[in-house]
C-alpha cells in the first residue's frame, strides 16, 4: 500500500474511533482488515491516554467536537485558547513533511514551544502524531472531574506503599519516579506523580487509594496536615566567647568544602534520654552518637571525640551547634578534634537546616515520646547506614555514603 493512501486510511480509522465508531466497523468503512485496524491502533499511542478499545464498541464518553468554536481563525484571537483539530490537522501534516516546529507554528499562528508541547504530549510511542488521536486525549485530559491517577494505576500504589514501609518521603518518592520517567511525554508522564498526589492519598478520605496505615510511616506520624508557619520558640544563649555562625567562613555556608559538619541531640520521652546527631554539610553522610546513660556535656563531649575522631583530619574542619548545655564542653572538643565549633543565633534552628532535615528523617526510627536509650550502639549503626544508603534529590539522586566514599578515595577533591 502506498504510504500516502495508508497514511490517509489511518487518519480516516483514528477519527472514526475517536469519534465513537466500533473498531470493527472502522476497520470495515476504511476498507482494512481487522488485524491491520489493531495493529494501527496499538501502535498509536492512545492507549496511554484511554481504554484498550474491544473490537465491537469504540471510545466511551464524549468525543469531542471536530473543530471546537469557530475553523480555528477566529477573526478576535483568544488568549492561550485551545488547539482545535484544524490546528492538529495542520502539525500532523507539517511534521509528515518534515517541516520544522517553529515553521509550523507559523502556519497555525502559535509559537515553537505550543508545537514543541502538543507533540510531546500527543505522539506514539514511535514518535508518530495523529490529528484525530490528540485531539481525543486532549479532550480527555481537560474532561472533570477527572479520574485520580493512583486509583488506575494499582502497581504504581505498590510501589510508593513498599517505598514508605522504608522511611521514604513523598518528596524523595516524587523525585525518584520523576528521574526513573523523564521528559514530557504522556508514557513519561503516566509513570509518575507529585509529591501532593500522594499526600492528597493519604489525608484526603475520598481520593484514599494508598493503605491507610500510611499516614503514620510519614515522619511527623501526623494524621492530618499542619499549616506552614508554626515556629518553635525554644533555644538560650549560653556560650557568650564562643565562635558565632556568623563568624564561619564563606566556605561552609556554601559547601562547596566538604568536612563541615552540623549537630544536634534527638530527645526521647520528657527529655529523659537522648541521641546525637551529625550531619556533613556537602555529603549529608549522617553519625548518630550512643548516649546511654546520660546526655550532659562531658557524655556528649566523650561520645563526639570518639566518633569524629575516626574521621581524617581533611574532614574535620568545622561543627555547628544549637545552643543548648549539652555542649558546654566544647573547648575540650575543639582541642581534641582540631576543629572549630560555630553556634547558632538564639531561636534559629533554620541555621543548621540540614541537620534540622536529618532529624526529621531520623525519626522515622527513633520516635518522639519513646526511651532511646533501649538503643544498642549498633541498632544506630544500622540506623545510620540505612539512612546514607538513602538516595538524596540534593545529591542528584545518589546516597550520603557514595559520596563520601568519593571524597575519601580522592582526598585532594576535598
Amino acid at each position: 500500500m502506498p504510504k500516502r493512501f495508508a497514511y490517509e486510511l489511518q487518519d480516516e480509522l483514528f477519527e472514526l474511533v475517536c469519534g465513537g465508531v466500533p473498531i470493527t466497523r472502522a476497520a470495515a468503512l476504511v476498507g482494512v482488515s481487522w488485524d491491520t485496524a489493531s495493529a494501527w491502533w496499538r501502535s498509536s499511542g492512545l492507549v496511554n491516554f484511554l481504554p484498550q478499545v474491544g473490537a465491537t464498541g469504540g471510545l466511551g464518553g464524549t468525543a469531542p467536537q471536530a473543530v471546537p468554536g469557530a475553523s480555528g481563525l477566529d477573526d478576535e484571537p483568544r488568549q492561550r485558547r485551545p488547539l482545535t483539530m484544524w490546528d492538529r490537522s495542520v502539525i500532523a501534516v507539517g511534521l509528515m513533511c518534515e517541516a520544522s516546529h517553529a515553521q509550523v507554528g507559523a502556519m497555525i499562528g502559535r509559537e515553537r514551544s505550543v508545537v514543541w508541547r502538543e507533540v510531546e504530549r500527543n505522539q506514539g510511542p514511535d514518535g508518530s502524531y495523529w490529528a484525530p488521536i490528540a485531539h481525543r486525549a486532549a479532550h480527555e485530559r481537560r474532561r472533570r472531574p477527572k479520574p485520580f491517577k493512583l486509583h488506575q494505576d494499582p502497581e504504581l500504589c505498590r510501589r510508593i506503599e513498599e517505598w514508605m514501609d522504608d522511611g521514604w518521603s513523598p518528596e524523595l518518592i516524587a523525585a525518584m519516579l520523576a528521574a526513573e520517567h523523564p521528559g514530557d511525554g504522556s508514557a513519561a508522564r503516566m509513570g509518575r506523580v507529585s509529591h501532593e498526589t500522594i499526600y492528597r492519598a493519604l489525608y484526603v478520605q475520598a481520593r484514599g487509594s494508598l493503605r491507610k496505615d500510611l499516614a503514620a510511616q510519614l515522619l511527623t506520624r501526623r494524621r492530618a496536615r499542619k499549616p506552614r508557619g508554626v515556629v518553635d520558640g525554644r533555644g538560650k544563649s549560653l556560650y557568650r566567647e564562643a565562635f558565632t555562625i556568623s563568624q564561619r567562613p564563606a566556605e561552609v555556608a556554601d559547601r562547596a568544602v566538604p568536612g563541615h559538619w552540623e549537630g544536634d541531640l534527638i530527645l526521647g520521652t520528657g527529655n529523659g534520654s537522648a541521641v546525637g546527631t551529625l550531619v556533613e554539610r556537602t555529603t549529608r553522610f549522617v553519625i548518630l552518637l550512643h548516649l546511654p546513660g546520660r546526655h550532659d556535656a562531658d557524655s556528649v563531649a566523650e561520645a563526639m571525640i570518639r566518633e569524629m575522631g575516626q574521621l581524617p583530619l581533611h574532614l574535620r574542619r568545622s561543627l555547628t551547634w544549637d545552643r543548648g548545655s549539652e555542649l558546654a564542653k566544647y573547648r575540650d572538643i575543639e582541642a581534641r578534634l582540631e576543629m572549630p565549633i560555630y553556634f547558632c543565633d538564639p531561636h534559629s534552628p533554620w541555621q543548621r537546616g540540614s541537620n534540622e532535615n536529618t532529624n526529621r528523617l531520623l525519626r522515622f526510627w527513633l520516635e518522639k515520646g519513646t526511651d532511646l536509650s533501649t538503643h544498642t550502639p549498633e541498632d544506630l549503626a544500622r540506623i545510620a547506614a540505612t539512612l546514607n544508603k538513602r538516595p538524596r534529590p540534593t545529591l542528584g539522586l545518589r546516597t550520603p555514603a557514595q559520596a563520601l566514599a568519593e571524597l575519601l578515595a580522592n582526598p585532594a577533591a576535598a
